[in-house]
């Protein structure tokens, strides 16, 4: 599964750049009308994170998430911020087919697993980092805790699709760390591993497929024209 990347900023579609907000450029100022497009490429997964919410743990663009669930004919998960049981019930009853839960996981492991008794595999989780250690709040935070125990721990409560980010690729276009994201897959082989940041060209979805990586996020390479919807329409058909 190709997911194209929309990132929530003001109710912007933006890029950051190594997730600092500071660096930050305006894809499409109307996300909306961004989804429709992917639709009419014909993609049918979307992956959109609340850049606000990342950071305040307040669902800051559900308005703007819900109008592109409106519009758009296929899967849509969504991450950033969600911190509480009650807003993963808000996501699910407005019909997100998945919902990733971030720092919340290394901070409140109870709740993802009262989340999984619950919804099962409609609940994924994120961990995103540098140098092998786990990033919180927006990516803001630094921790101790590397990929490997968090993956574990959360295997553990019953989570089965991680979206693995390294931030120092993430809207650098320098190509994905193919060898994090296939030695985690190939370590935790029963679980899928979701590849995030750094995608650059085509080659490079075709080398994670090879690696063992069987749904990838693109982003940054389609904002700046590197990859086309066209070309990764023609790569899922």
């Amino acid at each position: 599964m190709i997911l194209p990347a929309i990132d929530l900023l003001g109710g912007q579609s933006v890029r950051l750049l190594k997730g600092d907000y500071n660096a930050g450029t305006v894809v499409n100022s109307d996300p909306i009308k961004q989804a429709i497009q992917i639709n009419n490429a014909g993609l049918n997964a979307l992956h959109v994170v609340d850049l606000d919410g990342a950071k305040s743990g307040v669902a800051s663009n559900f308005k703007t998430i819900l109008d592109i669930r409106q519009v758009f004919t296929g899967f849509i998960e969504v991450g950033g911020g969600i911190r509480t049981l009650t807003q993963i019930d808000q996501y699910v009853n407005a019909g997100i087919n998945r919902v990733i839960l971030g720092s919340v996981a290394l901070k409140n492991p109870n709740l993802v697993q009262q989340a999984i008794e619950k919804y099962g595999k409609l609940i994924a989780v994120g961990i995103d980092g540098k140098y092998g250690k786990v990033a919180t709040e927006g990516w803001l935070e630094q921790s101790t805790v590397n990929f490997e125990t968090l993956l574990t721990g959360m295997i553990k409560v019953g989570v089965e699709n991680f979206i693995v980010t390294d931030i120092s690729r993430d809207g650098t276009l320098s190509g994905p760390n193919t060898t994090l994201l296939a030695q985690l897959q190939h370590q935790f082989s029963h679980v899928n591993i979701i590849a995030s940041g750094g995608i650059a060209k085509i080659d490079d979805l075709e080398e994670l497929n090879q690696a063992g990586i069987q749904d990838i996020i693109v982003g940054k390479a389609l904002a700046a024209g590197t990859i086309s919807l066209t070309q990764l329409a023609e790569l899922e058909g």
